[in-house]
């Protein structure tokens, strides 16, 4: 099997594959430079980053690369207006919108022929999407990390949302081989998502010690945390997290009120820095569902590599 080609607004990516938007500071210039360089669509995790910070990142990453390059940001972040602002001032190739649902960036995306594409968990606000403009819609499953939307798997939403608009479709969450691709693509994606098998690349900004703890997650190790953010979370269990579910994680000391809506149970953006940094005892590491399926931190070109060859195996 051959992979189409991935076309959003006037964006056409050579592999459908976009590798997702990983926060704090683990998806920079550095891979999703990498990742669009194999022809796939980057992404540079833009919540958290001071505003200059995010225009070096976007810089250094077109410095590194003539490929598709994007952000994505949390709706949830207070900043999150100023970050896409900055991004598209960059001139950044389009944005990915996820952690809560924005009306506005839509504007802010047809002002500039920015392709703005939103994340979704549901057929209606696909719907929704697509009357207010995105170029694209992807649609994240239970299996995903981080901050989810649904406790659905992405097997049951996507047919669905497939027939709910005309937009492409792109399936996230769970996407770790070959087969996953073709899978999601038989169910009507688009094209897909991967953001834990990129987390573990060489080219990922996550701390040595980081990936080796992705390395030895068992299956029964993922938890669901409840976040500040509002939603629930997907992360390896470590000490932080039992203390999170426990309901006995130390509350924030000090506040830079990052949230538009915060819960206050922990601090989660310092908690995602300890992560990155290699503080796996008491930082907060966000996973896949199936992070016990990457037994070996690869560069992005042997992913790309391993995955095209795994695609094309199949009949």
């Amino acid at each position: 099997m051959k992979l189409p080609e991935l076309k959003i607004g006037h964006l056409v990516a050579k592999v459908p594959i976009i590798q997702g938007g990983m926060a704090i500071r683990i998806s920079t210039a550095r891979l999703a430079a990498a990742v669009a360089e194999q022809g796939g669509i980057g992404l540079i995790a833009a919540s958290g980053m001071p505003f200059d910070e995010l225009r070096h990142e976007i810089r250094l990453a077109r410095s590194l690369t003539k490929g598709i390059i994007g952000i994505n940001a949390m709706v949830a972040a207070r900043e999150f207006a100023g970050l896409v602002k900055t991004a598209i001032d960059e001139g950044i190739d389009l944005v990915v919108a996820g952690a809560g649902f924005s009306r506005d960036i839509f504007g802010m995306g047809k002002e500039s022929g920015t392709p703005v594409v939103p994340i979704v968990s549901s057929a209606k606000l696909a719907r929704i999407s697509e009357s207010l403009g995105a170029s694209a819609v992807i649609v994240e499953g239970k299996e995903a990390g981080g901050h989810l939307g649904t406790d659905q798997s992405i097997r049951v939403l996507l047919p669905d949302i497939k027939k709910a608009v005309k937009i492409p479709v792109i399936g996230a969450g769970g996407v770790i081989s070959g087969r996953d691709i073709v899978e999601l693509l038989s169910l009507g994606a688009d094209g897909v998502q991967m953001g834990t098998r990129f987390a573990a690349s060489v080219e990922s900004n996550a701390a040595p010690a980081l990936k080796e703890f992705y390395l030895k997650a068992k299956p029964e190790d993922v938890v669901l945390i409840k976040s500040p953010v509002g939603l629930p979370g997907q992360a390896v269990k470590n000490p932080f997290a039992t203390k999170i579910i426990e309901g006995t994680a130390p509350l924030p000391d000090s506040c830079d009120a990052c949230l538009k809506h915060c819960e206050r149970n922990f601090c989660i953006i310092k908690a995602l820095i300890r992560a990155q940094q290699g503080d796996v005892e008491t930082g907060l590491v966000f996973t896949g569902e199936y992070i016990h399926k990457i037994d070996e931190i690869l560069p992005v070109k042997e992913i790309f590599s391993r995955l095209l060859k795994e695609v094309e195996e199949i009949k």
